[in-house]
């Protein structure tokens, strides 16, 4: 009798041990609870928009053709060791950012990073060696600095025990638990010259990651412009799939802020937001405290629009004038000559290509430009009323003037160099025109040397000869060999690097996938309608 009760019991007690561990089970919510506490500790109350990605590759993408669009090039850059604080996550944060910043870059070839070590001195001393190397040598401009500063790990932690026993002949118990952690990437550009932080280019991030159950990491979120950026993570992803996203994300922030381009657009973040609306303004205000830098960035963007066509040396102009009012016609702003936060923030959210299709630019060429009240010549009159384009026009303009002439020689006119020896060239143009200048070295590699990342303003006065290099940070050295070679210099009627083939383009100082310096010369000829200045210069040896 009492063996018999034994088994009845035993048969009773498993499956309602079952039900009420399933029943634990279903109580312990872990999760949702951690969440909710961890949401509220980061940011509050307020409910922001949820967007559901993998990682940042399309804004990338963006990007890439984001600084096609607004004519960004030729800027070079140190990486530092990015460092982990924490000394918490095992990651390859700075091969992150490389391979961020590769893919941000494919179409545009717009930027060149140079890997470096964590050795401050040995960093100057590079730099130092950089300027006194030859044409061809990479000197950057700029530094990105910055570490894994922040993992607050059990941020908020939840763990809920259920267990049901009949001893000596069952035992069964679960425990669930779920926790949070942040992690942070705070990264800044210097400015080689002196070391020195550049004023709003920085990319502060963190993301939270949610963990449930042992060892697995559940997801993860990033928050920016009031949005958050929800992913899922693998068993095998964890921490670091999350500081990849969270790297991807500082490339983007940090180049959109470098080179002023709406990388908020990438991140499909709405124009009217308000944290938009105070970059924006932050960006103003800070070239409006030195009035010559606002004037900068609207001579090379209206130059990049064809709507302008003289220098880019920060002062107002009748051309720049004209064309400012223009383009604000075009974005449906009064036409005045007014470079204000209301042009400034049209621009940067402005569909240009839209905009370039329904009002065609009247491009002057230079000299023209210049002499030209208010950029209103005969000559532009009728290309507006035509719908001639900036390249008919300057056609048109080039059949009824005289050639345009070129002339590259020396400083001290020498003709033979010793091997070594520092030159110091000297560019003529018979009238005021944009100058490109290429050197193909003693191995025959060809090199874009000006415009370049010290200079980037191809436009050249007549009244004022380009010395190169002057005072950009690099010099041409007579190569040690003793072997020819050959500096040569096109002049054109209007800008037209935005426009040349890449293989012509390239970056400034790299060799360029081209056979023949003929080769550049056709390119440039068939932009600019079969007329174009050039002058060569050939390093002889004594």
């Amino acid at each position: 009798m009492e063996r018999s009760k034994l088994k009845f019991l035993t048969r009773l007690a498993l499956p309602l041990a079952i039900c009420g561990v399933l029943a634990g089970c279903g109580a312990m919510d872990v999760k949702q609870e951690t969440v909710q506490k961890t949401e509220i500790a980061r940011k509050g109350p307020e409910a922001a928009p949820q967007r559901t990605i993998t990682n940042f590759s399309a804004s990338l993408r963006c990007m890439d053709g984001m600084m096609i669009d607004h004519g960004v090039r030729d800027v070079t850059i140190l990486v530092e060791d990015i460092v982990d604080q924490t000394k918490k996550v095992n990651a390859g944060t700075k091969d992150m950012l490389i391979s961020a910043v590769s893919d941000m870059t494919k179409r545009s070839r717009a930027v060149r990073l140079v890997a470096f070590g964590p050795d401050a001195n040995n960093l100057v001393a590079f730099l130092q060696q950089a300027e006194r190397k030859n044409a061809y040598a990479v000197v950057p401009q700029y530094d990105i600095k910055g570490s894994i500063t922040q993992l607050d790990e059990n941020l908020i932690h939840k763990q809920n025990d259920f267990g049901v026993g009949f001893n000596p002949f069952i035992n069964i118990g679960v425990a669930k638990d779920a926790a949070s952690a942040i992690l942070g990437l705070d990264l800044t550009i210097l400015k080689t010259d002196d070391m020195s932080v550049l004023a709003g280019a920085t990319s502060r991030n963190s993301v939270v990651i949610f963990k449930e159950g042992k060892g697995f990491d559940a997801d993860a979120s990033i928050k920016k412009f009031g949005i958050n950026f929800n992913m899922s993570l693998s068993k095998t992803e964890g921490q670091s799939q999350a500081l990849r996203t969270l790297v991807e994300l500082a490339a983007i922030e940090l180049f959109g802020k470098l080179t002023k381009t709406p990388y908020w657009t990438c991140l499909g973040v709405d124009p009217s937001d308000e944290t938009v609306r105070n970059e924006i303004g932050d960006w103003f205000y800070a070239m409006s405290a030195n009035p010559s830098e606002l004037v900068v960035y609207f001579q090379r963007q209206l130059r990049q629009r064809q709507y302008y066509n003289g220098p880019v040396d920060g002062k107002m102009n009748p051309q720049l004038q004209a064309a400012v009012a223009k383009y604000r016609t075009a974005l449906k702003l009064s036409e005045e000559p007014k470079m204000d936060l209301a042009f400034f923030s049209a621009y940067l959210n402005a569909d240009h290509a839209a905009i370039l299709a329904n009002f065609p630019p009247p491009v002057l060429p230079p000299a023209v430009a210049a002499a030209a009240p208010a950029g209103t010549s005969r000559i532009a009159a009728s290309a507006s009323a035509t719908g001639t384009t900036g390249t008919q026009a300057s056609i048109a303009t080039s059949s009824v003037r005289e050639p345009l002439k070129l002339e590259v020689s020396t400083a001290n006119n020498a003709k033979t160099f010793k091997r070594g020896e520092v030159i110091q060239l000297i560019v003529k143009t018979s009238r005021d025109a944009h100058v490109y200048c290429y050197l193909r070295d003693e191995t025959q590699k060809i090199q874009r040397f000006y415009p370049n990342r010290f200079n980037r303003d191809s436009f050249v006065a007549a009244a004022s000869p380009l010395q190169i290099p002057g005072s950009m940070r690099f010099q041409l050295v007579a190569n040690d060999k003793g072997v020819k070679e050959t500096v040569a210099c096109f002049a054109t009627e209007r800008d037209v690097i935005g426009e040349l083939p890449a293989t012509v383009a390239g970056m400034d100082f790299e060799s360029l996938p081209v056979a023949s310096l003929d080769q550049v010369r056709d390119a440039f000829t068939l932009l600019a309608g079969g007329t174009i200045g050039q002058g060569v210069f050939n390093v002889e040896f004594k």
